[in-house]
């Protein structure tokens, strides 16, 4: 009889693990995809575009990142697709954005 009941069980045990952790898979992607498009933003809003690109590769590796200025603000978006499981869940795609307000341009060392 118990054999019967853990036959039953195991298949929605491994749903429920699988569920879980695949969860855990898209809240650390989100996660990942914050920082970078954090960083992302506040590097573009030093001048310095190449350095998000790195970041963002470094940060969420496979995100593509998008930048945009508007007045004294700098927006970077930042993509990437999750496949929980390794392609056994559905896939998610998970966007982030982060502002930075635009650095002055520094003055050089002999002006005043």
């Amino acid at each position: 009889m118990a054999t019967v009941e853990l036959a039953a069980c195991l298949p929605v045990l491994v749903l429920l693990v699988s569920a879980v952790l695949g969860a855990v898979a898209v809240v650390s992607a989100h996660v990942r995809a914050e920082d970078a498009a954090r960083e992302a933003a506040r590097a573009v809003a030093r001048g310095d575009p190449a350095a998000a690109a790195r970041l963002v590769r470094q940060t969420a590796a496979g995100a593509r990142l998008s930048t945009s200025s508007g007045g004294a603000d700098v927006t970077a978006t930042v993509t990437t697709s999750v496949h929980p499981l390794g392609g056994l869940l559905p896939s998610f795609t998970v966007t982030e954005r982060a502002v930075a307000a635009r650095e002055p341009a520094s003055t050089p060392a002999g002006a005043r």
